[in-house]
């Protein structure tokens, strides 16, 4: 049987916490910047988990499941 793939896009976008729970990047922080409060911003900045719910099928992209 061939070896499984890792999907590129999600190896780009998650990375593994050291306890096993998988790190993501906020959204809406590219572009558009002017009109969002300073506030906004700031929290998007910081990394956030990814929700229990998503968990099973990020771990499927990242074939560790």
């Amino acid at each position: 049987m061939p070896k499984m793939k890792t999907k590129s896009s999600a190896k780009k976008r998650f990375k593994l916490t050291g306890s096993g729970k998988i790190k993501r990047k906020h959204a809406y922080k590219s572009h558009i910047l002017t009109k969002k409060s300073k506030k906004r911003k700031l929290k998007l900045t910081h990394s956030g988990l990814v929700h229990k719910a998503d968990v099973n099928s990020v771990l499927q992209q990242l074939t560790l499941k």
